[in-house]
């Protein structure tokens, strides 16, 4: 399984996360971030025990529409 980044967070000081990848064989994403450990904020979500959460910074989005706008792209 390849997974192909899509981007990093420009403004990461270290330049390490948050990142989101995109498997194109299973068609999903797989976002890297922060762990959400707020037990507030968690509480307002249904989680259940097989999942996790965590968080990314909204500059982020440009990433998922990128790969929006590739899929959008009519056929040639």
């Amino acid at each position: 399984m390849a997974l192909r980044k899509l981007g990093k967070d420009p403004e990461s000081p270290s330049g390490g996360s948050p990142t989101i990848y995109l498997d194109e064989e299973k068609d999903s994403y797989l976002v890297q971030g922060w762990k959400v450990e707020d037990g507030e904020r968690l509480g307002q979500m249904d989680i259940p025990g097989h999942e996790s959460v965590v968080e990314i910074p909204r500059r982020m989005v440009q990433f998922f529409l990128e790969v929006k706008k590739d899929d959008e792209a009519p056929d040639v």
